[in-house]
């Protein structure tokens, strides 16, 4: 099932599904979020499923709809670097022994369609194609085989950063979390949709250029291990997005390096989890 957050012509941010491209809206089932769908899940995915069987809702084409961020407001974006090994070969970094995590917050979630808005404050801002997952069930000390159990879905990521100030200092967080840094959506796939999530293709396209072409079996801490490690630190919650990091062929790398730039077109795919689109504006 993919599960979307979209504009309602009143207004309202509403979650839907999607199915054979069109959007169907799910208040009539009852939910007024996404957010209220994950934390009462599994549940609420078999009244979803019930619905969809039942209601005679037409749905309206899914090109014709005004897609969100599919989780304005996570209770917590959390996201792993250095997780690729082609990424930390190019980054010349040794492959690190323990996750590197650090945080985003609200302010930086955009939606597919919704602008890049590039700081007048920095010089290298940058692109980073990112599969993340989405928590189902919270909780403690979640044993890493235990996962599965936790992890509601799927959804592409992009992790913009401005080098110039994420390297200035050894603490990444002001480099990541710039208003409008962390693209998401354009949907959340649900984790039965989803054989194996350590064997998709992941690729990046600036203005129809492929610029990083991976695939998630390059993961260094896969989800399990992710989900080990960060549980054993915080309690993880129902809504929580991890970002498990990007693989080589970001712009700081290339020589010469390629900053994003007014005007460009941003495309995040990854197998099975849809396209996610953004361009790229000057800050006003």
């Amino acid at each position: 099932m993919k599960l979307a957050t979209y504009l309602s012509p009143g207004g309202m941010a509403l979650p839907a599904a999607v199915r054979d491209g069109r959007l169907y809206s799910l208040q009539p089932a009852g939910f007024s979020s996404l957010l209220e769908i994950i934390a009462s899940s599994p549940a609420s995915l078999d009244r979803i499923r019930r619905h969809l069987e039942t209601a005679p809702d037409p749905g309206i084409p899914l090109d014709s709809a005004v897609l969100l961020a599919p989780l304005p407001r996570p209770p917590k974006i959390l996201c792993a670097g250095l997780n690729y090994r082609d990424h930390a070969a190019e980054a010349k970094m040794e492959i690190p022994s323990v996750p590197t995590i650090f945080s985003k917050y609200h302010n930086a979630i955009i939606g597919p369609g919704a602008p890049i808005i590039l700081p007048k404050n920095t010089q290298k801002p940058d692109y980073e194609a990112e599969f993340a997952f989405v928590i189902g069930r919270g909780g403690r000390h979640i044993p890493a085989e235990r996962w599965r159990d936790h992890v509601f879905g799927y959804l592409c990521f992009n992790d913009i950063s401005a080098r110039d100030f994420q390297l200035a200092t050894s603490q990444w967080l002001m480099g990541k979390t710039f208003d409008n840094f962390a693209p998401t959506g354009p949907w959340i796939t649900t984790a039965d949709e989803i054989a194996d999530p350590h064997s998709l293709s992941i690729e990046l396209f600036l203005n129809g250029e492929r610029m990083q072409d991976s695939n998630t079996r390059e993961l260094i801490f896969k989800i399990p291990d992710l989900v080990a490690f960060i549980s054993s630190v915080l309690t993880l919650e129902p809504g929580d997005i991890i970002a498990t990091g990007t693989p080589a062929g970001v712009g700081f790398s290339r020589k010469p390096p390629r900053w994003l730039r007014p005007g460009d077109e941003v495309v995040v795919r990854i197998e099975g989890l849809g396209e996610l689109r953004n361009p790229v504006v000057a800050e006003e």
